[in-house]
């Protein structure tokens, strides 16, 4: 369970990281699991509802960015997100009306690869009827500051909704050119692997190129509040009661007075963040050109 301290931090900043959260057992799981993953990817020459690629794969070398919904693909990744320790913490950090697994991804950077993720704030994405929601980054490899670690601008969460749209519609990124935020104060959440790290929902982030020859694979899970619910709608009710974690299912959402920004009109390029980004003008992320041949 997390100190009060702890609690505190995650309140004032909007993140924390805890190390040691994944056993050893589990970790070394997860990573054999990702590896077959990546090997079927080979058979795959498109974005797929699985698979999200680099620009240079190929069959014969194949290399992928994203894992998409992973607790759906595979038990393991369920099994994680339902882990007691786990469970426990977000109930400390969400409140007594439960826990709801919103979403999950894998983001994968090869060794001096690896597509960056330009700054952004998950709630642009999906706006909840109150912003006790937040993301759970697994380090399934230790996090360096060379190999794109989650960067995070402290105190952002609570700020505003920055604008994530581009000639009028959504394309999942901040233009740095028109805000105020100070990049330069960004924290690089490096830890060993086996730890998490927890981040709020309307905290700026992003994630530079992978410049290392050390791979990051980061599974991330989103979760909210039980009594959080989202602005676009409830598509399938089973559903969204299956992926309670923790409490039983409500039917009175708690609203609260939160800035929004809804995600429409929706992007011109669907299937992930990176390829909603593409259609960004202004990056604040380098790319290698030599890493995408």
């Amino acid at each position: 369970m997390l100190s009060r301290r702890q609690i505190e931090q995650y309140h004032e900043t909007g993140w924390i990281v805890v190390d040691g959260l994944l056993e050893a057992a589990l970790l070394s799981e997860a990573r054999r699991v990702i590896a077959e993953l990546i090997a079927k990817a080979a058979g795959v020459t498109a974005h797929d509802d699985v698979y999200d690629l680099e620009p240079g794969h190929r069959p014969e070398a194949p290399r992928v960015r994203r894992i998409k919904t992973p607790h759906k693909n595979h038990p393991l990744f369920w099994e994680i997100a339902r882990l007691p320790k786990l469970v426990g913490i977000l109930s400390q950090l969400l409140g007594p009306s439960g826990v709801r697994l919103h979403g999950s991804k894998i983001n994968l950077k090869d060794p001096e690869y690896g597509s960056p993720v330009e700054w952004h704030q998950d709630w642009a994405f999906y706006p909840h009827s109150n912003d006790d929601v937040l993301a759970v980054g697994v380090m399934l490899d230790d996090m360096l500051p060379e190999n794109g670690p989650l960067l995070v601008l402290p105190g952002s969460h609570k700020g505003p909704v920055h604008d994530h749209h581009q000639d009028g519609h959504f394309v999942g990124a901040m233009d740095p050119t028109k805000s105020d935020l100070d990049f330069s104060q960004a924290v690089a959440l490096t830890a060993p692997a086996g730890s998490m790290s927890f981040h709020h929902v309307r905290l700026v982030h992003g994630s530079a190129q992978n410049t290392s020859p050390r791979p990051r694979q980061l599974l991330l899970y989103e979760y909210a509040a039980a009594d959080a619910w989202p602005l676009l709608g409830v598509k399938d009710f089973a559903d969204f009661n299956a992926r309670l974690v923790a409490g039983t299912p409500i039917t009175a959402p708690r609203l609260a007075p939160v800035p929004v920004r809804m995600p429409l009109p929706p992007t011109l390029r669907q299937g992930s963040i990176y390829e909603s980004q593409t259609s960004a003008r202004n990056r604040y992320f380098a790319i290698r050109e030599n890493a995408r041949v």
